[in-house]
């Protein structure tokens, strides 16, 4: 786990406020959650911002659309990209309670009884929340809206070219404009990541990738093998359980000598990895069982993808790692004029980004101070070696699951802020074992009123208080 130091303090242990504060001109790509508390951040910081969205409203990855891309694989590089990868069905696997902003807490508004008022709610709900916030923190008029980032490149120390195209019906040409800093918030829910099978060049089924799934009825009668171990392939698997024949699902963390029944079903099945594919259409499981099957959905993940960055190669995606940030923000000869919120997976990303933005905005006008690029590089390296002696693969560099909220702490620090609440801490893990524990029920069942409690007090005292 990466040790969090402040690498330049003060003889009070804490960074200087410089005398002089900047207010710079900046570019946000993105109106997902990050760009939204991103923007907010930066501008109670005193900066001028401006927002770049491609689609037509905010929201990010939680717009659902019906739409699916023309490759199932979504290879092609010449496909129309689909931004959002939300299948009809999907639900949170947090409870609302620990995934709020801090000053902003998702509640549900029970005088409205068109609201999803679960705990765990389906996706309008977090759209409908992020709106409510948006308009709320007044963002939206930052926003530039069907407004796509075509190329950001550098024009002198913290002075970047932005370079946009309007994506309206009719109209051409690109704008290019100068900004003083760039805060990328593009996602990382749109170019998947597709699992490498021995023989599938000669196997005759479909493959899918779960950022192509929407709802299950087209598997009826069908063999569906899910590849992964991850919250899309559980759900999803069940999903598709309701309509498919069979279902058999297959992950390099599930260590089977044998197929498993799965409990409540009589066709789903648990598997170790495939050991191959042939051209008769079988799938062999490298526990030794086989099944002829008709597709295979690959919930793999997906990669960190910046097309519109011109860097001459100094940021970089190498197998998943964006290659060097600070901290998983900042790129040290880069910074502070360029920076990524919300990188980290296995999190609750919405704190997280909040935190990360309080601290990109604060440093952008002086008020936080970084270490030298030097120092910068020097911590980044320290960390890759942790990882490299933990056996962690490269591609794991931004799953901080074992220690987000050391990070979220230590952001909290950097930016004056009290650290992440006990309660919203114990209520993940709390989650994640009732998870584990009442796979199929966790969501409508649980063991934490007492944290649901202290939740609502916080809540409370925030109302009070505001």
């Amino acid at each position: 786990m990466p040790t969090f130091r402040t690498l330049r303090p003060t003889p009070t242990g804490l960074f200087p406020v410089r005398q002089l504060m900047f207010r710079r001109r900046i570019a946000v790509i993105g109106a997902g959650a990050a760009g939204l508390v991103a923007a907010r951040e930066l501008r109670r910081e005193g900066h001028g911002v401006v927002v770049f969205e491609r689609g037509d409203s905010v929201g990010g990855t939680w717009v659902y659309t019906p739409a699916v891309e023309s490759d199932p694989l979504s290879l092609d590089s010449n496909r129309k990209v689909v931004h959002s990868s939300l299948y009809d069905s999907l639900r949170t696997n947090l409870p609302r309670e620990c995934m709020g902003f801090s000053d902003y807490p998702f509640v549900a508004i029970t005088e409205n009884s068109d609201n999803d008022h679960r705990r765990f709610p389906g996706h309008p709900e977090v759209l409908r929340y992020l709106e409510d916030f948006s308009r709320d923190a007044d963002v939206n008029g930052m926003v530039r809206f069907r407004t796509e980032v075509v190329s950001v490149e550098m024009e002198g120390e913290g002075r970047w070219a932005v370079r946009s195209r309007k994506i309206d019906d009719g109209l051409t040409g690109d704008e290019s404009e100068v900004y003083d800093g760039i805060v990328v918030c593009n996602g990382h829910h749109t170019e998947p990541r597709v699992a490498e099978i021995p023989g599938i060049e000669i196997w005759p089924g479909k493959q899918i990738h779960s950022h192509n799934y929407r709802i299950p009825q087209p598997f009826l009668g069908q063999v569906v093998v899910v590849i992964g171990g991850s919250a899309s392939a559980v759900d999803i698997s069940r999903d598709i359980a309701g309509f498919a024949k069979e279902v058999h699902v297959a992950s390099r963390s599930h260590c089977v000598e044998n197929p498993m029944k799965q409990p409540g079903y009589d066709n789903l099945w648990l598997h170790s990895m495939i050991e191959s594919t042939n051209s008769d259409g079988t799938v062999v499981f490298q526990d030794g069982s086989s099944a002829h099957v008709d597709v295979i959905m690959h919930c793999t993940g997906y990669k960190y993808h910046f097309p519109f960055l011109k860097t001459d190669g100094i940021i970089d995606v190498d197998d998943n790692r964006v290659s060097s940030l600070y901290k998983h923000v900042f790129p040290p000869f880069f910074a502070p004029y360029i920076s990524f919120i919300g990188i980290p997976w296995k999190v609750v990303p919405f704190p997280l980004c909040e935190l990360q933005s309080k601290w990109v905005a604060g440093v952008l006008s002086g008020r936080i101070a970084l270490p030298t690029p030097e120092e910068m590089m020097e911590d980044i390296k320290s960390f890759y070696l942790e990882l490299e002696q933990a056996a962690r693969p490269r591609r794991y560099t931004h799953n901080i699951a074992d220690y987000q909220f050391d990070y979220d702490d230590w952001l909290a620090s950097q930016c004056g802020c009290p650290p992440v609440e006990e309660w919203r801490k114990q209520m993940y893990e709390a989650t994640a074992k009732n998870r584990v524990a009442r796979p199929e029920s966790y969501r409508d069942q649980w063991d934490d009123d007492d944290l649901v409690a202290a939740a609502h007090q916080d809540f409370k005292k925030f109302l009070f208080s505001s």
